[in-house]
């Protein structure tokens, strides 16, 4: 059992109507101007941006608007916004969507402040010192970055992926309408639930078998994350249902199933390699990648293995042979994938084979031109990236 330190300052409005109390949530956290920064056309075919505008207005919270995030977030708007927000007199960045619009919000909010670039921050160039305040309105179930420390911008500059957490980038509060994820279409639906449980995978796989209480909360989170994504599938429009995925994604990343462990995150960061190259969804990539790494490191912590998959996804256990259980987990896994419409491997994910080139390439990438290793289960050299890698070819 590992010490820790345990912080979750966000606040939470979660229910019906809960956007209703945007403007006086801004004002809380000392907005006077605000940037409204989304996606796409569904925040506005929705009516939620014109909503959440107009709340701010009638509230008396002044505000600038920028749309144009995409999956995998471009460091290239964020520059953008950052030279927006200083020309406007921007003090609060307001995020309406999902992970990728909360990501590029906390980027701003850490560029708008400084003369440093922004991309040295998840470089490991730099520490930023200040932020301005974030908080979000969410409405894709996937990232939990509207309670995490954590940030991940791609850089179109060469196609590189990288994270950045600091606990100052932890959401004020955030809004959360179930309501408003009725209409996700299922394959993103799907992805957002995969991208959830890993999130509570990268720290439940560990090597740190003695803090139950972490580890029964985190088998909770997963039971009840893959038994929800059948019901929203089946139902979009069940409130109890999305409401269960939409906490769920939320209670997955802000740290509560990490407390007492080591954590590993290979999956995530051999993931945004694919996404860096491919600009693939996320969810789909771990998809694609979790199989493979855990029948590469499962030895290292075989009993986990054989909990996950008694616990999680009720395999019977046989006591002769843990292997053969730990083995019929990662296989009920990925038949657990594929019956939510999830890849099991890179060629599912592309839809074309890999080329040895390109594996190199994000080996290289993710080494950090072999100078970094990546996981905590089982820490993996350059070597080891590129094994996974070829498992995962399909």
């Amino acid at each position: 059992m590992r010490d820790f330190n345990y912080y979750a300052p966000t606040e939470v409005v979660f229910g019906r109507q809960s956007e209703e109390q945007v403007a006086s949530l801004v004002r809380k956290y000392g907005g006077t101007k605000v940037l409204v920064h989304y996606g796409g056309q569904r925040a506005s075919r929705s009516g939620l941006l014109d909503k959440i505008c107009t709340l701010l207005r009638q509230g008396g919270v002044d505000f600038v608007t920028l749309g144009g995030v995409v999956p995998n977030p471009r460091l290239s708007l964020v520059h953008q916004a950052i030279t927006l927000c200083r020309q406007e007199g921007v003090d609060f960045i307001l995020a309406v969507g999902g992970g990728s619009v909360i990501d590029s919000g906390k980027a701003i909010a850490m560029g708008v402040v400084t003369d440093e670039e922004v991309w040295n921050f998840y470089l490991g160039k730099s520490v930023p010192t200040s932020c301005l305040p974030v908080a979000s309105v969410l409405t894709i179930p996937a990232a939990g970055s509207e309670m995490s420390e954590a940030t991940v911008i791609t850089n179109e500059d060469g196609g590189v992926k990288l994270g950045y957490s600091n606990d100052m980038l932890r959401p004020k509060f955030a809004i959360m309408n179930p309501e408003r994820t009725f209409t996700l279409p299922p394959y993103q639906t799907a992805a957002g639930v995969t991208d959830m449980m890993m999130h509570t995978m990268e720290r439940y796989f560990t090597n740190d078998d003695d803090m139950d209480l972490t580890t029964d909360l985190a088998e909770a989170v997963l039971r009840r994350m893959k038994t929800a994504v059948f019901d929203v599938l089946s139902r979009p429009d069940d409130y109890r249902s999305r409401a269960q995925v939409m906490w769920g994604g939320s209670v997955a990343h802000w740290g509560l199933t990490g407390c007492g462990v080591q954590e590993d995150w290979a999956t995530h960061q051999l993931e945004h390699e694919l996404s860096g190259m491919f600009d693939v969804t996320h969810g789909a990539g771990l998809a694609a990648i979790w199989p493979s790494w855990a029948r590469y490191v499962m030895h290292q912590n075989l009993s986990r293995f054989v909990r996950f998959a008694v616990n999680v996804m009720d395999v019977p256990n046989d006591f002769t042979d843990p292997e053969a259980t730990a083995l019929k987990g990662i296989e009920a896994m990925e038949r657990f994938y594929r019956a939510i419409g999830m890849p099991v491997n890179i060629r599912e994910l592309i839809g074309r084979d890999i080329t040895d080139e390109e594996i190199k390439e994000m080996v290289r990438k993710c080494s950090r031109d072999y100078t970094a290793t990546c996981g905590g289960l089982l820490v993996l050299k350059a070597e080891d990236m590129e094994a996974i890698y070829k498992m995962a070819r399909g």
